[in-house]
């Protein structure tokens, strides 16, 4: 493991579960309160995602669209806040949860990885805006990231006082080079696909001391491969010893 400032240890001290301990939305829908209570039970960190309605609350939720997890053949962004209410995930009562209610629930039992998810620059002008209040009224221990480098240009610019990753992925030397560029702007931790590790870009993180986290860890085999490569991983259908 890498000796990576001590303030930061808490991100990597347990496994994270990936949109919380859900079951492949068969009867506990990732990304909702159910999933998030079963990891806080389990002892496990909660990875989560951020999309804002068509009202501009931040809501966890994961797709760009609504189809796969509720049957209704549309845009997130296009509902605004009484009709996600209406939804149902995957077919169980469990409701899309905005941050707020979320981070509620959660109320500093675990960690919390938070992944913003925007459509882009000139469209989300005020994403972090609409986010940051609800940050600045939570306690507990939570990072936030994004695959987006204009995202996290709005995070580093209001300096929430939380860790600040960039999520990545790619095989090649440009990729490398790209993330290298945007984590250079003031990132404290990376988040890498497990398929493409280790690579010069999360060995030139890590040889800076600062943390490294894998996704989606989903076998014994990527367990061990994160073991080797990383500080700790973002898992889902398999239970990994703390």
């Amino acid at each position: 493991m890498t000796a990576f400032d001590s303030a930061l240890g808490w991100l990597t001290a347990r496994p994270i579960a990936h949109r919380g301990l859900h079951d492949g939305n068969v009867a506990v829908p990732e990304n909702s309160l159910p999933a998030a209570l079963a990891a806080i039970a389990a002892g496990y960190a909660i990875e989560c995602d951020v999309q804002l309605s068509a009202d501009g609350t931040p809501f966890i939720f994961h797709d760009h669209t609504l189809a796969r997890l509720t049957g209704r053949d549309a845009d997130f962004r296009a509902l605004d806040d009484a009709a996600i209410g209406e939804l149902r995930l995957a077919g169980t009562e469990a409701h899309i949860p905005t941050v707020a209610d979320f981070l509620a629930a959660i109320a500093g039992q675990v960690p919390v990885v938070m992944e913003l998810k925007g459509i882009g620059p000139d469209e989300d002008e005020d994403y972090f805006a609409r986010l940051h209040p609800i940050l600045a009224g939570y306690s507990g221990d939570l990072a936030l990231m994004s695959f987006d480098p204009w995202l996290i240009d709005q995070m580093l610019a209001a300096r929430p006082g939380r860790p600040i990753g960039l999520t990545a992925t790619g095989a090649e030397p440009a990729d490398f080079a790209a993330h290298r560029r945007v984590y250079q702007r003031g990132c404290d931790f990376s988040s890498y696909d497990i398929h493409h590790l280790p690579n010069p870009f999360t060995e030139w993180v890590r040889g800076n001391g600062a943390p490294l986290i894998s996704w989606t860890v989903r076998t014994q085999a990527q367990i061990r491969h994160s073991q080797a490569h990383c500080d700790q991983m973002t898992f889902e259908g398999i239970a990994p010893q703390q």
